[in-house]
């Protein structure tokens, strides 16, 4: 993997840590930073050995708190034609379609949001917020709260918008409205990304993990009917009709795997 500026990236045992590494400006993206995340996508689409990615940040005074405004960030001079910094800076906008776990050890504002929408599910650290800035900045917040929607009911996606920088959610209602899956203590967040990473690494079908992805998030974009009709195609890409069964036919053989209880 090819070395970056504002990244760092550890791999082992089929799981890949991807951090952001620009705590001095609370892990805003820049320019570069958002070319970079662009290219490692790309660049994961073609390692096999990366099972699962753990999504994190430098520091613990921030996941991200979205575009660098320090940054020198230009516009067409047409309101039809708009060039937004950060768009296409996660997994799903880069093809990227093998599970992505997001370790949250911060704030985690406005444009941290490209990301967060695009994550298979959120780890978060007790001290965690989640908040959206830019009404309290004079701008409208739009693509943000599109993507919140995706996670959060419709109520708490509003309230956030509109409040701008007078409330933050806490890491514990961000896991009571379905944001985050677990809240976890700050020296705890990489181990409880780990073990997750890991047991998703473990699964003996890589495609099997794919297909499984692919239906939830086709059924969570479009109508139950349609994605029930997508169902059929990926079942039939992650393996053949017989080889399924026969894999059923066969858990009785597999070695035992004792659960945790979350």
């Amino acid at each position: 993997m090819a070395e970056y500026e504002n990244l760092l990236y550890e791999e082992s045992g089929g799981v890949a840590v991807v951090t952001v590494n620009r705590p001095e400006r609370l892990n805003a993206l820049d320019d570069a930073s958002c070319d970079e995340l662009r290219a490692l996508w790309a660049r994961l689409r073609y390692n096999d050995d990366v099972r699962c990615v753990i999504l994190t940040a430098a520091g613990e005074r921030a996941f991200s708190t979205g575009v660098d405004i320090s940054g020198s960030w230009k516009q067409p001079a047409s309101p039809f034609m708009v060039d937004d910094p950060i768009s296409a800076v996660g997994p799903k906008s880069n093809d990227y379609w093998r599970p992505v776990i997001a370790a949250v050890n911060g704030m985690a504002a406005g444009g941290a949001f490209y990301l967060l929408g695009e994550v298979e599910f959120i780890i978060a650290a007790e001290h965690a917020t989640f908040f959206d800035p830019h009404v309290s900045h004079g701008m409208p917040a739009v693509n943000e709260p599109m993507f919140m929607l995706q996670r959060m009911p419709f109520g708490e996606v509003m309230r956030m918008s509109l409040m701008g920088r007078h409330e933050r959610m806490s890491a514990q209602r961000a896991f009571q409205v379905g944001l985050v899956q677990e809240v976890v203590p700050p020296e705890e967040l990489m181990g409880a990304a780990r073990w997750c990473a890991e047991a998703i690494a473990s699964a003996p079908e890589r495609l099997a993990v794919e297909a499984t992805m692919r239906g939830v998030w086709t059924a969570q974009h479009t109508t139950l009917a349609n994605a029930l009709n997508s169902g059929v195609a990926f079942l039939s890409l992650a393996g053949a009709e017989e080889e399924i069964t026969e894999k059923a036919r066969g858990i009785k053989d597999q070695t035992r795997i004792e659960p945790r209880i979350r």
